[in-house]
């Protein structure tokens, strides 16, 4: 029997680190070859490494959030027999970066440190005390935050007790799980309940949770930030009267043909991008920062910013200006059903020209969208509502209207050309005929 000492593999494309974002085995686990144990996170995708050996899991070195170096070792299995033939041990293996604990920070900058949560002492049956029995505790300021271990704060979540009311006698006034035994046998565990001293059964809320930023929401947080610190962003909100547009986008829902897709208001707005965005070539284009260059597209390649449980991500209809309506409603839908899923493949999250992002029948009033580095710009979609507008002859009439909020990037957009380009995208959705005119 010996140890077989699985290291992390080159992924590919240059990458020299990934971060480990989910374990799949633990210590002690049978493994079988080709099992996958643990999912990490390169700067291009989400990678399963499967076992190339059979047998019992000895060790993992390394937690979720670690950034990892290629060649390191995170897995020890023990395995029958001869030890399969591995690479020759190089260098000694760096230590795993850590990720800068911003979250543990802050909260030890506002509250007294902890220790480390103590085995609870096995807890003996209270002898009986007198009903107004209550432990002497050193005093507590109001508002200050009790000491307790997680163990005791745990107890206390379940047992729904305020511990800011619980005497602590601990060191410094640590709460103790004597102390929460003694407050529950002088009825202190009542009076909470009940609300005592006017607060109308209201209870203090004093549970709190720190957790490590890893995996997606680690790389969108990341790609957010550089995005608002390197771009100049420039915001435009403009106002659209879309009554006919959504009367011609409902009558095509009702008299589409079996196996069409249901339109929303995506594709139209796609459609209009594709017509104008020639005029504005810097406006479909990704700038490299380091190179100083900007390249500009012929081809729209749109992002289309969609939720999903692990974040926000950007699936890409590629040549939708090659796309009828149809087709681009019918692409729209599958992407993100496959971004949803995680069935997104690399090629379908990359290269795109321009992005559009819609929060959906939420979509506030006005937002300010964040550029989708690397490029230059994006349009927002808010949501509809009926308002009272002038017509034509000064009458007020009802009218359906939707705002366009959309950032540029500054250093390659200039505003009046930013201005002039939503100005295009609103003459046309407030005309939809002309949306689908040639020349």
């Amino acid at each position: 029997m010996g140890v077989f000492k699985f290291k992390l593999p080159d992924v590919g494309e240059g990458v020299t680190e990934a971060e480990i974002v989910e374990w799949r085995i633990k210590a002690g686990d049978d493994i079988a070859e080709d099992d996958n144990m643990v999912d990490v996170m390169t700067d291009k995708a989400t990678v399963e490494l499967p076992s190339p050996v059979s047998g019992k899991v000895k060790a993992l070195n390394g937690e979720p959030g670690d950034i990892i170096a290629t060649g390191t070792v995170i897995v020890e299995i023990e395995v029958e027999g001869d030890v399969p033939k591995q690479e020759e041990e190089a260098a000694p293996e760096p230590e795993p970066k850590q990720p800068e604990k911003v979250a543990e920070e802050a909260k030890a900058s506002e509250a007294p440190i902890e220790e480390p949560e103590e085995k609870p002492e096995p807890k003996p049956e209270p002898a009986p005390k007198p009903a107004a029995s209550v432990p002497k505790a050193a005093a507590r300021e109001d508002g200050e935050r009790p000491l307790a271990s997680p163990a005791v704060r745990k107890r206390a979540l379940e047992s729904d007790i305020d511990l800011g009311a619980v005497p602590g006698t601990g060191p410094a006034g640590r709460i103790t799980h004597q102390d929460m035994d003694d407050f529950i046998a002088s009825g202190g565990r009542l009076a909470a309940a009940a609300g005592g001293g006017g607060s109308r059964g209201l209870a203090k809320r004093t549970g709190e949770e720190t957790s490590k930023i890893i995996g997606l929401r680690r790389k969108i947080a990341e790609n957010m930030a550089k995005s608002k610190r390197t771009i100049p962003h420039f915001a435009y909100v403009e106002e659209i009267d879309v009554t006919d547009l959504e009367s011609l986008r409902q009558h095509l829902n009702a008299t589409r043909k079996d196996g069409q897709p249901k339109l929303t208001i995506l594709p139209f707005l796609m459609t209009a991008l594709c017509r104008a965005l020639p005029d504005f070539p810097a406006a479909n284009a990704n700038y490299d920062e380091e190179a100083n260059e900007l390249t500009r597209f012929e081809p729209v390649h749109c992002g289309i910013a969609t939720a999903t449980q692990n974040g926000l991500m950007v699936p890409v209809v590629r040549h939708a200006e090659a796309l009828s309506i149809w087709d681009q409603a019918a692409e729209i839908s599958r992407l993100a059903e496959a971004a949803r899923t995680g069935k997104a493949t690399k090629d379908e999250l990359t290269g795109s020209t321009i992005t559009i992002t819609s929060l959906g029948a939420m979509g506030g009033v006005a937002s300010t969208p964040v550029i989708n580095a690397p490029e230059t710009a994006i349009i927002g979609v808010n949501k509809m509502q009926e308002l009272p507008r002038y017509d034509a002859k000064g009458r007020v009439a009802p009218r359906l209207m939707m705002n366009l909020s959309s950032s540029f990037d500054h250093r390659m957009v200039d505003g009046y050309d930013a201005a002039s380009l939503i100005q295009a995208l609103k003459a046309m959705l407030e005309n939809p005929a002309t949306i689908f005119m040639e020349g």
